[in-house]
C-alpha cells in the first residue's frame, strides 16, 4: 500500500493518532501506551480515495461522512453483535465522521459473500468454472445471480501485503473449526438480512466482506469495521439490473475512479491526479446509494 500524501493527524482533545491506514485513521485514548491495549479506539474515516494499492488525489468531498453515516446505518438495521462502543461520545471535530469502538480479539479471516458472479469471480469463472475454487453451474454470464450466495473467506495479510483468497478448510486451520463455522454462518445470515432490505430499496447487494473479531471478556462473535459501505460492498440499481442495458452492473462506489486510473495510468510512478469530473461523480455515487438505501 502506498500513501499518496502524508497523513496530517488531528488534535482531538482527549485521543492520540495511533495508525494511519489508505482511508482511516485511529486514535487512541491519552491514557493507553499503544492501540493493541486500548479498551476503545476512535475510528476516522478519511475523504481519501484509494485505488490499485494507491491513495489518489484529491480526495472526494464528505466521502468519509457519507460512508460513516451508512456503516451506522446498517449496523442499527443488523440483529448482531457489533463493536460500536455508545457509551463513549465521538469527539465533536469528528462527530460526522468518527466512531468510538471496543478493541476486539479479532480473527485473521476476511469473510466475503457473493451472491453474483462479478468481477475477480467471473475472470476465475470464465478459465475455471469455479469462484474461490468453489464450482459453479455451466453456462453462467457475468452478472448473473448465483444459485444461493457462496461464502468466499480471505486471509488478512499483514500490514503492505495482499490479502489471499482461501478455502474454507484453510480458515479452519487458521481460527478453529467452530469459529470457521461460526464466521461463515453469521456472513451468510447477514448477507441475506441486508440483500433483503437492500432489494425492498430497488437495490441489489452483489457482493460484500465482513470482518469479526471475538470479544475479550464474553468471547462472543462480534461484527467489526465498516459494515456494508461503498468501499466494502458492490452495490447496482435494481431496475437497471433487470433493464439488462448497458449500465445493469454500474455500481454505487469508486468504480469510476478505478476504470478512470487504468485508462490513464500505467501503473508505473506517481498516479495522475483525478479530474474534477470523476470526482464529483463518484462522490454523487456514493450519496445516491445512501439516499436511496435510508430514505
Amino acid at each position: 500500500m502506498t500513501l499518496g500524501h502524508t497523513v496530517d493527524a488531528l488534535d482531538i482533545p482527549g485521543w492520540v493518532h495511533g495508525y494511519s491506514g489508505k482511508v482511516r485513521d485511529l486514535y487512541m485514548p491519552e491514557s493507553a501506551s499503544s492501540l493493541y491495549d486500548a479498551e476503545r479506539v476512535l475510528m476516522v474515516a478519511s475523504d481519501r480515495v484509494s485505488a490499485f494499492d494507491h491513495v489518489l488525489e484529491p480526495g472526494i468531498p464528505s466521502k468519509g461522512t457519507l460512508l460513516t453515516r451508512l456503516s451506522r446505518w446498517w449496523f442499527a438495521q443488523l440483529p448482531v453483535a457489533n463493536h460500536l462502543d455508545p457509551l463513549t461520545p465521538v469527539p465533536d471535530v469528528v462527530a460526522d465522521r468518527g466512531v468510538v469502538v471496543r478493541r476486539l480479539h479479532m480473527h485473521p479471516v476476511e469473510c466475503v459473500v457473493r451472491g453474483y458472479l462479478v468481477g475477480s469471480g467471473w475472470a476465475e469463472y470464465r478459465e475455471h468454472g469455479t469462484v474461490c475454487g468453489i464450482a459453479l453451474p455451466a453456462g453462467l454470464q457475468n452478472g448473473d445471480r448465483l444459485p444461493e450466495p457462496i461464502y468466499t473467506p480471505a486471509w488478512k495479510a499483514p500490514y503492505g501485503e495482499h490479502d489471499e483468497n482461501i478455502t474454507f478448510e484453510r480458515s479452519v486451520e487458521l481460527v478453529g473449526a467452530d469459529v470457521a463455522e461460526a464466521l461463515r454462518d453469521a456472513s451468510l445470515a447477514i448477507f441475506a438480512r441486508a440483500s433483503a432490505v437492500a432489494e425492498s430499496r430497488g437495490v441489489i447487494l452483489a457482493d460484500t466482506k465482513f470482518e469479526f473479531g471475538s470479544d475479550p471478556e464474553t468471547g462472543e462473535l462480534t461484527l467489526a469495521d465498516e459494515v456494508l459501505t461503498s468501499d466494502s460492498s458492490r452495490y447496482w440499481d435494481a431496475s437497471l439490473y433487470a433493464a439488462g442495458g448497458p449500465d445493469r452492473l454500474a455500481s454505487f462506489d469508486k468504480q469510476i475512479v478505478r476504470d478512470w486510473l487504468a485508462a490513464n495510468w500505467d501503473g508505473e510512478g506517481v498516479p495522475p491526479r483525478l479530474p474534477l469530473e470523476i470526482v464529483e461523480q463518484t462522490a454523487a455515487r456514493y450519496r445516491e446509494l445512501i439516499d436511496r438505501l435510508t430514505a
